[in-house]
């Protein structure tokens, strides 16, 4: 197998990965809701919208690094491709 098809099958695996942790994190955060509890009357909710959070919470950091990822990767695809374009105009060897 050559580069090519491996970096765009390495590409669309990160891309995946980041839609489903965006995907997770939303489907997360549907049910959290953004109230000031004053009374403990309410505690039982207050502890639920704690666990929520918490869970979004442990989640956040994959998505920041699923990003980089993606990033990073789509610079390498486009170095590429710029500097196959070169190559084959005969600017560089």
């Amino acid at each position: 197998m050559t580069f090519v098809p491996v970096m765009w099958i390495v590409w669309s695996a990160i891309v995946v990965a980041m839609v489903a942790l965006h995907v997770y994190r939303s489907s997360l955060e549907k049910d959290e809701e953004d109230q000031l509890f004053l009374d403990d009357s309410f505690e039982h909710e207050r502890a639920a919208n704690a666990a929520i959070v918490a869970r979004a919470t442990k989640v956040e950091p994959l998505v920041r690094v699923s990003h980089w990822l993606v990033a990073a990767v789509s610079v390498v695809v486009i170095v590429y491709y710029v500097r196959d374009i070169l190559v084959h105009l005969e600017i560089i060897h």
